[in-house]
């Protein structure tokens, strides 16, 4: 079975190590970005250099029925992605007395309301085909709580407890569902650290260092394959033991 994959986020960090890796496994990769035009097409780039097609997708995942019109943009050019990977999130900073309702908003429509709709509108062809892969991700928060950033931890929670009940709904039609709860991770969210930051976070990893984008992009490759087939459910932290 030729496996296609629709990647939220791709245009940087997690998002487009995944469509980079998912391609080199020999995957076609739809690229869904918001802002970064050329990020995105550069990421397509590098993708179709592993001889496999890419497309690129905007489109605000913070707008009802987003993921309803990326499906009728793929199903225009033929694409049925068996391989879904949720990787689109904002996060905010703030604490919950200044966190304004329309940013609540924003941050639960991206990376938890946005993840049922990508679900809902993609799941109906993987059950007919009987098999598909599902990897929501996920964060350290949405298991620990994080104070400042209510709004985020609270919206990856509740992923990790969609992921769990979808992998329930879905497991009879042979379709695995899991959520990738990374801890620190050397991305553009945590770019605002000065180093004595930096170096006083690493001192709270038994491993002593950040995570890399290309090592998440692995336990996703993983999960995305046919070896993963018993694997669903989980919430699967990667996080250097920060958090055990």
């Amino acid at each position: 079975m030729k496996r296609v994959a629709l990647v939220t986020g791709a245009s940087r960090g997690i998002g487009a190590a995944v469509a980079r890796q998912l391609a080199a496994d020999g995957a076609d990769v739809a690229i869904q970005y918001f802002a970064a035009a050329e990020a995105a097409e550069a990421v397509a780039s590098e993708c179709r250099g592993h001889g496999v097609q890419a497309v690129v997708l905007r489109a605000d995942l913070r707008a009802t029925a987003s993921a309803a019109t990326l499906k009728q943009r793929l199903d225009e050019l033929g694409w049925a992605p068996n391989i879904v990977v949720h990787c689109a999130g904002i996060a905010h900073y703030g604490l919950i007395d200044d966190t304004e309702e329309s940013i609540w908003d924003n941050v639960m429509n991206v990376n938890l309301k946005g993840a049922f709709e990508l679900v809902r509108a993609f799941s109906p062809a993987m059950r007919w085909q009987r098999w598909g892969r599902i990897v929501l991700l996920s964060s350290i928060w949405g298991s620990v709580g994080a104070s400042g950033e209510a709004a985020y931890a609270a919206s990856k929670g509740g992923l990790n407890a969609f992921a769990k009940s979808a992998a329930k709904e879905l497991a009879s039609s042979g379709l695995t569902v899991n959520a990738v709860s990374p801890g620190a991770v050397d991305t553009d969210m945590l770019a605002a650290l000065n180093a004595e930051d930096r170096e006083t976070l690493c001192r709270e990893i038994p491993l002593g260092r950040l995570g890399q984008v290309a090592e998440i992009a692995q336990l996703v490759r993983y999960l995305a394959s046919d070896s993963a087939g018993y694997v669903t459910g989980q919430t699967i932290g990667i996080n250097g033991g920060w958090h055990m």
